[in-house]
């Protein structure tokens, strides 16, 4: 297990915090260098600083990857200093802000779209030519229980990881013949500062999600970014176009005897 991604170059999205951060540590312990990337140089600079304290490699890529400029160009970096790239975390997202549909900001519903859908579009635009060039690879899409579910007050967030989904099913099928595997991680309620964010401004959110899960509490990032690490691994090898659901049973349905 240590040295399972050992000689892999991964890259992380959104590895500033959260799950981002819990998965690029993890990467960088079994052996990976981990390009942790996302708009924070400074949190990701943080978690550069964790993972060499631990005596794993990282590099921090500045990128805002909702924009196709800047992803065309952290992918070429990466082919300039490694000429490889074997896995890649889609994690970067936004929940945007509680409103019903109706009331909901056109503004910040493209802002959803694009931080949440776009960027995934973008990352495996750039992300499986590269993968190809050298046989093969692993790409995990961050999406959300919000794939499976309909949670009011949130449809931008709920459409764009519905998209997520759905651009994974096309990865995985275009690419499976090119030793390039596409899965998704839909994670449940998880103690980030982002999901903490969305539950101080939505508290019916919080309540009901925390009340409806059969494991009685949340995640911690880490067992998501587990999850999230088994399905880019030689561990998942015949694992294509799935969707991972880690929700301590959020969305199991029905009721506790």
């Amino acid at each position: 297990m240590p040295t399972l991604f050992e000689g892999k170059v991964v890259l992380v999205t959104g590895a500033g915090s959260g799950i981002g951060r819990a998965a690029a540590q993890l990467f960088a312990a079994r052996g990976a260098l981990v390009y942790c990337a996302g708009r924070q140089e400074a949190k990701l600079a943080q978690t550069q600083a964790m993972i060499e304290a631990t005596g794993g490699l990282a590099r921090v890529a500045a990128a805002d990857v909702s924009r196709e400029e800047d992803v065309a160009a952290l992918l070429s970096r990466i082919d300039r200093e490694e000429a490889r790239l074997d896995v890649a975390l889609n994690n970067a997202g936004i929940t945007g802000g509680a409103h019903r549909i109706e009331d909901y900001p056109m503004q910040d519903f493209e802002e959803v779209m694009r931080v949440n859908l776009t960027s995934v579009f973008l990352g495996m635009k750039y992300e499986l030519p590269l993968m190809r060039k050298t046989g093969g690879g692993a790409i995990c899409n961050t999406a959300s229980v919000a794939a499976i579910t309909g949670p009011g007050g949130m449809c931008a967030y709920a459409a764009s990881k519905h998209g997520v989904l759905g651009l994974t099913r096309v990865a995985a099928m275009e690419n499976a013949a090119h030793h390039v595997r596409v899965n998704a991680l839909a994670p449940g309620w998880t103690d980030t500062p982002m999901v903490a964010a969305n539950s101080a401004q939505n508290p019916a959110f919080a309540k009901l999600a925390l009340s409806a899960i059969p494991a009685k509490r949340g995640a911690r990032a880490e067992e998501a970014a587990a999850a999230a690490v088994w399905l880019c691994s030689p561990e998942a090898s015949y694992v294509l176009g799935q969707m991972l659901v880690v929700d301590g049973g959020m969305t199991i349905g029905g009721f506790e005897f």
